[in-house]
């Protein structure tokens, strides 16, 4: 799956990486977070454009978006067939730009996050589905879900799913929804061939979305991971309070 990732490649990096009209400018991110507003490239009108979008599909038919599951992911295996999907990967197939993505191993019953990015450094195109969602009175919001499918061998050794990434090459393609139809897409929702990415183990500081620094895709230091693994010593817990005697015999809620 993917549920963090990060962009930290310098904005006009990406806009030659991915050729879309707009100029935009934003800060690197070390820990985007579903929920949160992502980067995301589209073709419009012959050309391609870049438009900020939540990560967390609302389905166009959905009556209230709060009554919904998050939808940050997509399996490649089942976007014809659920409803949430089917008509996007028909009509609105779209790109997320990233310079890597987070994952957690469970292992030894401890979780461990990896930073997970291309052997080249370079930026990697993620397979994602756009809604558009009107509300009641008016109002409209544009998400997204990235596509996910399962793993090679080599990433499998962290997790069995990994984000669907699109070829330089194939961005035309899985972008052109009018020219290219639902089964030329379906052949573009691969995962990365092995040892096409490489990856290290992170702080767990990156469990935390509120933390978002240079420092989180770093290598973990043998210190840190030391210090991480200490068992931690246990809480005391807080004494009781008495209850308050009654003077009326009744049992009291306050």
């Amino acid at each position: 799956m993917c549920g963090r990732f990060v962009i930290t490649s310098p904005p006009e990096a990406l806009w030659m990486a991915f050729g879309y009209v707009e100029q935009p400018n934003f800060p690197p991110r070390h820990n985007i977070a579903p929920t949160q507003p992502i980067p995301v490239v589209f073709l419009e009108n012959g050309g391609r454009h870049f438009k900020l979008m939540r990560w967390g599909l609302i389905p166009a038919w959905t009556k209230d978006p709060r009554k919904i599951s998050l939808m940050f992911n997509a399996r490649s295996e089942t976007v014809r067939d659920k409803p949430a999907f089917k008509n996007a990967i028909k009509r609105r197939r779209c790109l997320v730009p990233a310079d890597g993505y987070y994952e957690w191993q469970n292992a030894a019953g401890r979780k461990r996050p990896y930073f997970i990015h291309h052997g080249e450094r370079r930026p990697i195109g993620f397979a994602a589905l756009a809604e558009t969602w009107v509300g009641p009175n008016g109002e409209e919001m544009d998400s997204v879900a990235i596509v996910t499918a399962p793993a090679s061998p080599d990433l499998a050794v962290l997790h069995h799913r990994v984000p669907a990434t699109i070829s330089p090459q194939d961005f035309e393609r899985w972008l052109d929804c009018a020219a290219n139809d639902v089964e030329t897409a379906m052949a573009l929702l691969t995962g990365p061939t092995p040892g096409e990415f490489t990856w290290h183990q992170v702080s767990t500081r990156v469990n935390r979305a509120e933390n978002d620094d240079a420092q989180l895709v770093l290598p973990i230091t043998d210190e840190e991971r030391q210090a991480e693994e200490a068992p931690q010593p246990a809480r005391k817990a807080a004494p009781r309070k008495p209850a308050a005697a009654s003077d009326d015999g009744q049992g009291s809620l306050f």
